[in-house]
């Protein structure tokens, strides 16, 4: 992919309110931010787009879809990263989802 990165991943999801579902959406989107802005300057990031979205199909989905170019000269991997950022995203969610399903 060079220098852009593009990434879906889906996570089933338990019954939850609008609300909860809204707050996974934005937590998956903060920490996927936060990690690329943790390795990166705003100013070494050409374009950054992260989209949640809510499937509710046979099951309930969460997708996560993450398109992060950085200047061709910059040393970074925008794949690992966008892997990295990911994969804290799902372990935050799935951190926020035992919490919710703790207190049922």
């Amino acid at each position: 992919m060079g220098e852009n990165g593009r990434r879906i991943v889906h996570i089933g999801l338990p019954e939850l309110s609008e609300d909860e579902l809204v707050a996974i959406g934005d937590l998956a989107q903060e920490t996927i931010l936060k990690c690329i802005f943790d390795e990166l300057t705003r100013s070494e990031v050409k374009d950054i787009e992260v989209t949640t979205r809510i499937n509710r199909n046979e099951t309930l989905d969460l997708e996560v879809e993450v398109y992060l170019e950085v200047p061709v000269f910059l040393k970074a991997d925008p794949d690992a990263l966008v892997d990295k950022a990911i994969e804290r995203a799902y372990e935050a969610v799935e951190k926020r989802l035992k919490e919710l399903a703790a207190k049922d």
